[in-house]
């Protein structure tokens, strides 16, 4: 998708509040991989990626930020926690199951555009022989047609979901379940080892039509793109368009002690992630993967320690800092109303299945802003996910009592004092209490 860096931004916005610095920074970096795809492929090898750090407190938008930025442009994406490379048994390779798992996403990204594009050749396939099953289950109901015609109104009736219930054998292929030999490593599968010598071995299922359709859909739809292509077209996309989220990568700076123990662990880990992010060659079981051209963006709060804290190659590799804000009082009323996906929009379709209308007064709005901003300022600061505390506690009557009974529920200034008042008048007493 070429997008302008306002374009993407303004994508941005109607998902996330504020942060305009954040959204800039990775709509430039998104721009630029188009910019260097229209390239001669030598002046392209000369242009890496620039590596973003977004610091900022949690739940103020640094994840959704880069998992909705990929879902903008369908590269492939993954998120990691930088912590879990400290655990105990860690593995310097272990690193390397980042790049592993972007391209298991390539590959599914990949093979999901290539199913849409046959998915019309397989379903026409899939109809014949569903079409010849219900056929035979239903002989007796062919009365004086011929055979041409009890086909013909049998798959008229399949195309309408007559028979979607209807239970068929189908017979499928038996797909052994891969292995992993070393954890976090390449997996194998003990039946692809004799792969193209042995017949494929086959298992009869009794499964409605509905899932049979899907089962046989996914089987025809195999057959009829080519796996190679696919896995070629995966790496490529991993490569170089590929983005990977590194999190919670302040817990892994060694908080400026020169002292040993867990420190020296955290300072592994990150040079152990340097190499894949300053580029290497990683073996997958697709293939190798190059990862100089990968855009990672890495993210954490920097409560304790600071982005100098990391070692300075690190820090090298991740030349734009961008600072995210906490969230005021005003960016609260506008993650309750502006995005697409806002929290009270949620709540209503939630228990609009119950029959109930859920509706919220703009005076309401204010107040659990309100008090979602106290609550952050008086204990700790989580961001949005304030709100869904808030919330919760908010609607947990109305939840409850919803029993599929038609009703209106009108949330008003009133109605947020009553239930969260209690709450307010404790978080307003901590800040006397030492």
């Amino acid at each position: 998708m070429n997008l302008s860096p306002k374009q993407i931004v303004q994508e941005l916005d109607k998902y996330i509040v504020g942060q305009n610095q954040a959204k800039k920074a990775v709509a430039i970096a998104l721009r630029n991989r188009y910019r260097r795809s229209r390239l001669t492929p030598s002046e392209m090898e000369e242009i890496t990626p620039k590596n973003i750090i977004m610091k900022g407190p949690t739940g103020v938008g640094k994840t959704e930020i880069a998992r909705r930025l990929a879902r903008l442009v369908g590269a492939p994406f993954v998120k990691v926690e930088a912590t879990k490379y400290t655990e105990v048994g860690y593995v310097g390779r272990d690193v390397e199951s980042m790049i592993r798992d972007l391209v298991e996403c390539a590959v599914r990204l990949v093979k999901e555009e290539r199913y849409k594009k046959v998915v019309e050749k397989a379903g026409s396939a899939v109809e014949d022989k569903l079409a010849k099953l219900i056929v035979e289950n239903r002989r007796m109901d062919k009365g004086d047609l011929t055979d041409q015609e009890f086909m013909e109104k049998i798959k008229e009736g399949y195309r309408k979901g007559w028979y979607d219930n209807e239970t068929v054998e189908i017979e499928i292929t038996d797909m052994p379940k891969p292995m992993e030999l070393v954890p976090g490593g390449a997996e194998i599968s003990i039946g692809s080892i004799f792969g193209d010598f042995m017949p494929k071995k086959k298992k009869k299922r009794k499964l409605t039509v509905k899932e049979a359709r899907k089962l046989m859909l996914d089987e025809e739809s195999e057959k009829l793109i080519d796996k190679d292509s696919v896995n070629e077209e995966a790496i490529r996309r991993a490569e170089q368009e590929g983005i990977i989220f590194i999190d919670e990568i302040d817990k892994i700076a060694a908080k400026g002690t020169k002292g040993g123990g867990q420190d020296v662990s955290r300072e592994g880990v990150q040079r152990d992630i340097l190499p894949i992010v300053e580029g290497s060659t990683v073996m997958t079981k697709y293939g190798a993967i190059k990862t100089d051209y990968i855009l990672f963006i890495a993210a954490g709060a920097f409560h304790v320690s600071k982005v100098s804290d990391l070692i300075p190659e690190l820090q090298g590799r991740f030349p734009i800092l961008v600072e995210l804000s906490s969230l005021s009082k005003k960016d609260f009323i506008e993650i309750l109303t502006t995005p697409q996906n806002a929290i009270t929009v949620q709540y209503a379709t939630l228990l609009r299945t119950d029959g109930i209308d859920l509706k919220f007064t703009d005076e309401a709005i204010e107040e659990i802003a309100g008090i979602a901003e106290d609550m952050n300022a008086t204990s700790e600061d989580i961001g949005a996910r304030r709100l869904h505390t808030v919330m919760e506690n908010l609607l947990e009557d109305v939840s409850f009592e919803a029993d599929g009974t038609a009703k209106d529920v009108l949330i008003d200034k009133a109605y947020v004092t009553e239930k969260l008042g209690v709450e307010k008048k404790t978080k307003d007493l901590k800040k006397y209490i030492l």
